[in-house]
């Protein structure tokens, strides 16, 4: 890319107090200014820079289309391909993740209140740059305006509620999320035409009510200095978390969104890993003698291969459904490795059962033969 560089070299200005230069002196000096011209896309008009746009976001260069459809935004406001330019800038600067920049085209464009067509996508992109700007509270303000619009269909009423729970759990308001979301997929379940709406935001309604109580049951310790009696409370309530969990991401997979329905599965096996690994961690109730904490690992170790057992089949059956509608998310890859992870796991706790007991201590003051 040629680019024109002028530099306007620092300049200062003295003020004096009279003609004839009485008072005093005052001195006001101004940074070096530079200014840059893009040469290259000086030359060509709007047509050609739409077009040349349009082919470098068709090949995937976001940067490249950002930068013609960016020049069409600044340099031609009264082109007839400036608004969908605008629109495509903000889109190539997502891809780039350049939410700032992508926040600034979408919002010249976005109308949350009363836009139809491009301005009201123009404010739905608005929402997710401010998303992932952490700016929360400021998305779940342009959701909400479009939420309750009347003059807007109920699939996209729809999908502003569920992308305002996710933005509330985002921002730590777990309870009202939760509302939200449940309010969601209550009125999408009660819709006389739910069979013909977007099944897109319902199924991730269902997700996202799964993860608030995958955070709940991932925040439950399993604390060995308790007592038995405590130790076994916070296993049942943590069991009864994950229950919760897999009950929503299960009602995720009954929706029948691909997408959704994979990324459920994945995190179902998930939670049965998870719950391994805490119990794996957890350290023998200190009450317990030395003899009750070899029956309590043994115990333990019988439940846990049930958990692995569980999380393995739950992968490979999320892996049977992916590959039978040709799902190719993160959430295939991720559960490739949990599923290899897990069989390793099942592996090598097979080895260590079969694997003769350790000898005895020696008695204290003793040494062993050898």
């Amino acid at each position: 890319m040629r680019v024109l560089r002028l530099v306007v070299p620092a300049v200062a200005l003295v003020a004096v107090a009279g003609c004839a230069h009485r008072g005093p002196v005052h001195e006001v000096r101004f940074d070096e200014l530079l200014i840059t011209g893009d040469l290259e896309l000086d030359r060509l008009n709007d047509e050609e820079l739409f077009a040349a746009g349009t082919t470098f976001y068709a090949a995937e260069e976001f940067a490249q289309a950002a930068r013609y459809f960016g020049r069409i935004c600044d340099f031609h406001p009264s082109s007839k391909h400036r608004r969908a330019a605008l629109y495509n800038a903000g889109l190539s600067l997502e891809k780039v993740k350049a939410w700032d920049d992508a926040y600034l085209r979408f919002a010249e464009l976005a109308d949350a209140a009363r836009g139809t067509g491009d301005a009201l996508d123009a404010a739905f992109r608005v929402a997710e740059t401010l998303y992932h700007l952490e700016r929360f509270d400021d998305a779940v303000a342009t959701l909400n305006t479009i939420a309750e619009r009347k003059d807007v269909s109920i699939d996209r009423r729809i999908e502003a509620k569920v992308q305002k729970g996710i933005c509330e759990l985002e921002s730590g308001k777990t309870d009202q999320a939760e509302v939200t979301l449940r309010k969601t997929i209550d009125e999408w379940g009660a819709h006389p035409e739910k069979d013909v709406i977007d099944d897109y935001f319902p199924a991730q309604a269902q997700f996202f009510l799964g993860e608030i109580f995958r955070v709940h049951y991932e925040g439950v310790q399993l604390d060995g200095t308790k007592d038995t009696e405590k130790l076994a409370a916070d296993l049942e309530y943590k069991s009864e978390l994950l229950l919760s969990s897999q009950g929503h991401y299960l009602r995720a997979i009954r929706i029948g969104n691909g997408y959704w329905a994979t990324a459920a599965g994945q995190r179902i096996g998930g939670l049965y890993e998870s719950m391994y690994v805490h119990l794996v961690n957890a350290p023998a109730p200190a009450e317990l003698a030395d003899e009750e904490k070899e029956v309590y690992r043994a115990e333990l170790r019988k439940k846990i291969r049930v958990l692995i057992t569980k999380a393995i089949t739950v992968y490979e059956r999320t892996l049977e459904a992916a590959e039978r509608i040709g799902s190719s998310s993160p959430f295939v890859e991720d559960t490739k490795k949990s599923l290899q992870r897990m069989k390793d796991l099942l592996l090598a706790e097979a080895n260590a059962e079969d694997a003769p007991p350790p000898p005895p201590p020696p008695a204290e003051g003793k040494v062993p033969h050898t």
